[in-house]
């Protein structure tokens, strides 16, 4: 693994980039990224282009040995630009313009936008795609940031119209697919398609899905044509986009096909504030994170990315963004560093190199102190994770190879969507549910991939399907085929393609592989709860179904229903879980999966990478290593906020 960091030349003056530059290296820093909101530099008036800034910087950075990673700068366009094409800005759901003075201020549908991004993109490429300091491109920013997937204005009702013409044929076909039947919404032509959005009560979901579908598209699509421009112009240079966490507005598996490798920003501390974590957990990881936070999305992003995945942003001290936004606990930022390391990144770039002293981001921590060249805290532990990324090469040789885990998490966008447009209970939300099964898994002990829905599971002693809305046929087909247990959550086979009610009733598909039938389902509202009982014990919370079943039932909700069910291997949970009961889930899964556990506190995590063991201590306790550990980084007794490494046995 190597490091890296954002760098904003455009932001210093000129006298400053060579002992910058030179001072990364010094740091052990070996890549940097620039140019992502650089446009107005670059091209302050149409047709007007400085590229003698941006040469000399690239210039400066490659002597003194760094690898550059540019950024197209198409998330901030330039006030101009915006003032000749005023349509290029996105609208939100309540039809008010989201207009310039920030950033991600565009529709992807606006065909203006798509042509002034393809001219700039081009341009760069064409200028810089053979600079010899030059590795890889970063498309874009944050795709989805601020909210900004889905856009609700008359360029995005255009190109929504032209989508369902391509997917239907018919008006026909259209108004059997969404129902339309129901409350006189038929159509009669194409032409006659409102955005699902401004209704005085739900928009049909059907619309409401499609249009989350066609969103999503329209983002990969955007994507790929940056892709093809710069692969034509840039040969032999790798391409990746980064993406955020707890964001899942759009298919991120579709949109990496267009990448070489994925890549991702992490920001552990405020992404506490973006979950929803109680009250008192988020006072109890306010300083340090969820342990699971940052690995969750490891995970993730190296199976968006088909093995291969970076960190294109990691916070190095406090960010500005959240409602709260304290100071990491001292060895946090070397400890995220290294955790990252353990699940495969390739590389970790601190975002940034030195702390703002103006505009909206002047409060976010840099690896140095603002208008200095004093390291901050973080720029300080990011000096010590060089040290031990180098301690670690000489004690342990190859630090890069990733083995397949025994885990397996199914993790799907298009649920989220189907959840999110008909939730049924207001705190149903399927981002959380994927999380807790995560976080219940890992508290055993064990590494996890995440796997897109209809790729192969076989190979996997366990496979963890937390909610799969619709089943498509492919996934069924993986489905059966997986060669160790699988564990199904609630609503899984419930709905077909159009967010109707699966044929023959839930789990659909399914039926045949769990044995089970679902009759009804029932939201539960805080304070509601059906005790379970048997080989697993805790309680239903927000969900719970009534099924008929021909499995064998392992546990029963309290009027004696089926709440546990197994068949052939294939386990059906029918209800959201409390703690309790989904850890005694996850206990008898892996049991029955064959996998060797071990029950950590919550504030410890393991993971498996090359010939080690990592376990990483989130805090405040001190914790024991296993007995035939030997630390080759260390010690035995793991103190708060530190990691620890040893030789695996097996």
């Amino acid at each position: 693994m190597k490091l890296g960091v954002c760098y904003y030349p455009e932001h210093w003056p000129k006298s400053w980039w060579q002992r910058d530059a030179l001072r990364m290296k010094e740091l052990g820093i070996d890549y940097v990224r620039i140019g992502e909101f650089a446009w107005s530099r670059i091209e302050p008036k149409r047709d007007d282009f400085h590229f003698e800034w941006l040469d000399e910087a690239m210039d400066i950075l490659h002597q003194a040995g760094l690898k550059i990673i540019l950024g197209t700068p198409t998330a901030t366009p330039p006030k101009w630009l915006m003032d000749e094409y005023p349509a290029i800005a996105a609208v939100d759901e309540n039809g008010r313009t989201r207009g310039f003075g920030s950033r991600r201020h565009y529709s992807f549908s606006s065909s203006d936008y798509w042509r002034e991004s393809r001219r700039i993109v081009e341009i760069l490429a064409q200028r810089y795609g053979t600079h010899p300091g030059l590795v890889g491109w970063q498309t874009d920013n944050e795709y989805g940031c601020h909210d900004t997937t889905l856009s609700w204005g008359a360029e995005d009702l255009r190109a929504y119209k032209d989508w369902l013409r391509f997917h239907y044929q018919s008006a026909e076909q259209l108004n059997e697919a969404w129902g339309a039947v129901f409350w006189s919404m038929e159509l009669n032509d194409f032409e006659d398609v409102v955005l699902p959005n401004g209704t005085v009560t739900e928009p049909n979901p059907a619309a409401r899905l499609d249009f989350w579908r066609f969103s999503s598209d329209q983002v990969a699509r955007y994507d790929q044509m940056q892709c093809e421009i710069i692969r034509q112009y840039s040969p032999d240079r790798w391409i990746t986009h980064n993406f955020m966490g707890f964001v899942s507005d759009f298919d991120h598996f579709k949109l990496a096909e267009n990448i070489d490798i994925a890549s991702w920003d992490s920001y552990p501390i405020g992404f506490v504030e973006k979950f929803p974590f109680s009250q008192d957990e988020r006072v109890r990881w306010a300083e340090t994170s969820h342990p699971d936070i940052a690995p969750f999305h490891h995970d993730l992003y190296r199976a968006v990315g088909r093995g291969r995945f970076l960190i294109m942003e990691q916070q190095p001290g406090p960010v500005n963004w959240a409602p709260w936004n304290p100071v990491p606990k001292p060895g946090m930022v070397r400890l995220w560093t290294i955790e990252a390391l353990a699940h495969g990144a390739e590389l970790v770039s601190y975002f940034r190199w030195r702390q703002a002293h103006f505009a909206q981001e002047q409060n976010h921590a840099g690896l140095n102190l603002p208008q200095s060249d004093s390291l901050s805290p973080g720029g300080q532990e990011a000096e010590q994770v060089a040290r031990d990324i180098d301690s670690l090469r000489q004690a342990v040789g190859d630090i890069s190879s990733v083995a397949k885990a025994p885990v397996a998490l199914l993790f799907d966008y298009h649920s989220h969507w189907a959840t999110v447009i008909q939730p049924q209970g207001q705190d149903f939300r399927y981002e959380e549910l994927a999380f807790r099964w995560y976080e219940a898994v890992r508290r055993l002990g064990q590494d996890v991939d995440f796997v897109p829905p209809g790729a192969s599971l076989e190979g996997y002693a366990l496979v963890l399907v937390p909610c799969l809305i619709n089943v498509k046929p492919e996934m069924l087909a993986a489905l059966s085929k997986a060669t160790g247990k699988v564990l199904y959550g609630p609503r899984s086979g419930s709905k077909d393609l159009h967010l109707k009610i699966a044929d023959a009733l839930p789990p659909g598909p399914l039926q045949q592989l769990t044995g089970n039938r679902i009759i009804q389902s029932s939201s539960l509202r805080p304070g509601l709860s059906d005790p379970v009982s048997g080989e697993t014990s805790g309680a239903a919370v927000r969900w719970r179904e009534y099924v008929e079943t021909s499995a064998t039932i392992l546990s029963r909700f309290a009027n004696g229903d089926p709440a546990l069910t197994e068949k052939n291997g294939h386990h059906y949970l029918a209800c959201w879980p409390n703690e309790a009961l989904l850890n005694e889930v996850m206990s008898h899964v892996t049991e029955k999966a064959g996998l060797e556990t071990i029950k950590l506190p919550d504030h410890v995590r393991l993971r498996r990478h090359g010939s080690c063991v990592y376990a990483f201590n989130y805090g405040p306790d001190e914790w024991h290593l296993p007995q035939d550990a030997e630390p080759v980084m260390g010690s035995r007794i793991l103190k708060a906020q530190d990691f620890a490494i040893w030789k695996s046995r097996t």
